[in-house]
């Protein structure tokens, strides 16, 4: 499509009429911040729907980008006057949306309410959590007293880093760093809540924000299956790994492959695509409801 004004590792985005962009989501998945040569099916359609799902779900803590699906009625009217106008497939138009222009800000936002992933591989390096002391004898997969704010960089290439508060302090300024904590922790927490009425716990996730009109906005996506892992509360456990709803089954098994976590990554088999495709369409239906 024509007009593309920028390529992440996931999301493609294109400008529109004024203010206003379309972004789209691919079925391109990345592992350990790097973009694997093999895609999921309808992925980009999950990520998608689920986004725009709790973007509206939260509103009421934060302002965020999103206008309208790139599928709906609403979308043409910000999509006939500009650049793409024809350009769109009905398949692209189900994976975008229609979002509002933000000046991002260049950190993630990391929330952690459980111990996994990273968070584990470096309490059990070194007893710590992004730097964080957080006490002896956690369990992988143990609940954190309270949620952890665990900020990293955002890097277009190579791997995310994490940020001490002092560098967020630096890069941000006190009051708008005090904000995108308090801000990231609440939306966790609502989410949280909001999941295990539906079986599913939010173990962790990431966000983005930016600037509109001089107001933090949260941009991006929104607690998805590759944004955050999801895990059944029936089969919860700690002390091993969770089974899980989320591209966590990718990351184990590239690991089994002996991956270093550099380019180029391995082409994933046709049956990790198709359940891995699954575990997000699950995901979906168990928080939403609604089927794909």
């Amino acid at each position: 499509m024509p007009g593309r004004l920028h390529r992440g590792k996931v999301r493609d985005t294109y400008g529109l009429s004024g203010d206003h962009l379309l972004m789209v989501a691919t079925d391109r998945i990345s592992a350990f911040d790097v973009v694997l040569p093999t895609g999921i099916t309808d992925k980009g359609l999950v990520l998608n729907r689920i986004s725009a799902f709790w973007f509206d779900k939260i509103k009421h803590i934060v302002p965020n980008h999103f206008v309208c699906l790139g599928d709906s009625p609403e979308a043409d009217q910000y999509i006939r006057e500009s650049s793409i106008a024809g350009s769109v497939s009905e398949e692209v138009a189900s994976k975008s949306m229609v979002i509002k222009r933000a000046e991002r800000l260049d950190l993630e936002c990391v929330v952690r309410g459980y111990i996994a992933g990273s968070a584990w591989s470096e309490y059990r390096r070194q007893g710590t959590v992004s730097g964080l002391d957080v006490g002896k004898g956690l369990v992988e997969g143990q609940a954190f007293p309270e949620p952890l704010f665990t900020p990293t960089t955002k890097a277009e290439e190579g791997h995310d880093e994490n940020m001490s508060k002092q560098e967020v302090l630096d890069m941000v300024g006190l009051d708008l760093a005090r904000q995108l904590e308090e801000t990231s922790i609440s939306i966790f927490k609502w989410a949280l809540d909001y999941a295990k009425e539906r079986n599913i716990i939010v173990a962790d996730t990431k966000m983005e924000f930016g600037i509109i009109d001089g107001q933090l906005t949260l941009i991006d996506e929104l607690l998805t299956p590759d944004s955050s892992r999801f895990w059944a509360v029936e089969s919860y456990s700690p002390g091993q790994s969770q089974p899980s709803y989320d591209k966590q089954f990718v990351r184990d098994w590239l690991n089994n492959q002996g991956w270093d976590h550099e380019p180029p990554a391995p082409e994933l088999p046709s049956d990790v695509v198709a359940q891995t495709s699954e575990k997000y369409k699950e995901a979906y239906f168990k928080l939403t409801g609604g089927r794909l």
